[in-house]
């Protein structure tokens, strides 16, 4: 079983270095007969996609796939570190501790990159601060990666609805950028339902060795319909007119929605979309100024000229 072992892992390693690698040249490099080399070739097959794609071609692995050497998860790993331990040294074949030696060097630098880069990105990436109290650590890190390994995450978050801090257990789904800030979409145990956090309100990130799956959510279907990060539950079909001088700036936005936009003879633009919150909808118009006409709905448009008639009056009496 341990000169198997040794074979998979050298096979492995020279498919890899060598794609294009005939079963007969693995023989020879393992000092088997080619008829071995297909039995471990069809074992490998099944956790790793590699393939022979026609005579006199040899073997690759196919797309982007690469393994640190085995793709180990943390349990595998320490499984697979106490190998040495278990087996019969006088049956040990010459040339198995430097085998060993060598795949453990390599899962560990391997291992080690990714963090590396996450903290490289993390450091790149840079967000607004709270402007009420002082800023607080940058969970981007850990965060990103448990998305990537699908790891739950034990937090300290404070809700500013409620003006209350609660520890929480999460699933992280993903990161979404609004304005200086980060939200994170994250499915809430203490809720059993979708949720969406404000990233500058953790005060606590812990990831946990829990792993879990998404299901059957689709972000797509999720966010339909979504303006802002806010989801509203009453759709509401808006049409507005932006004048010649915003319109190519309209067309650049990039927004959850798929809006419908025709250009006008006098170089405005007709802008039709579907929200389910109106709110937040008007508040992102409200930007434009006299640029942005809400055609309708009348009820919408009659809401922002009261709102604008208040603010107007305050100016007044200031005047």
């Amino acid at each position: 079983m341990t000169d198997k072992v040794i074979r998979i892992l050298n096979i492995i390693h020279a498919v890899q270095s060598t794609p294009g690698i005939t079963a007969p040249e693995l023989a020879f490099r393992c000092e088997v007969s080619v008829r071995t080399i297909y039995r471990d070739l069809e074992m490998i097959s099944r956790f790793a996609p590699v393939m022979n794609q026609g005579r006199g071609t040899g073997y690759r692995f196919l797309g982007k796939f690469f393994m640190y050497p085995l793709d180990f998860s943390e349990q595998e790993a320490l499984a697979f570190s106490l190998l040495p331990s278990i087996l019969n040294q006088d049956k040990i074949p010459q040339g198995f501790h430097t085998a060993y030696d060598k795949v453990m060097g390599k899962h560990l630098i391997e291992r080690s990159r990714p963090d590396g880069i996450l903290e490289n990105i993390a450091d790149i990436i840079q967000m607004g601060k709270p402007a009420y109290r002082k800023e607080s650590r940058n969970f981007l890190q850990p965060i990103i990666a448990a998305i990537l390994e699908q790891r739950s995450l034990r937090t300290v978050y404070h809700s500013q609805s409620r003006n209350a801090t609660t520890q929480r257990e999460i699933d992280p789904y993903y990161l979404i950028p609004r304005d200086q800030r980060f939200y994170l979409l994250a499915y809430c145990h203490l809720q059993q339902d979708i949720r969406t956090f404000r990233m500058s309100r953790f005060q606590q990130v812990e990831v946990l060795d829990t792993t879990f799956t998404k299901g059957n959510f689709n972000i797509k279907a999720y966010l339909k319909n979504t303006w802002s990060i806010d989801r509203g539950r009453k759709n509401t079909r808006f049409k507005v007119r932006f004048q010649p001088e915003v319109a190519r700036y309209i067309k650049e936005e990039e927004l959850f929605v798929h809006p419908r936009m025709t250009d006008e003879p006098d170089g405005s633009l007709l802008f039709e979309v579907t929200v389910n919150n109106s709110k937040e909808f008007t508040k992102w118009l409200m930007q434009y100024g006299p640029d942005a006409e809400i055609l309708e709905p009348a009820s919408a448009r009659a809401e922002l000229k009261a709102q604008l008639e208040k603010w107007a009056g305050i100016y007044r009496e200031l005047a």
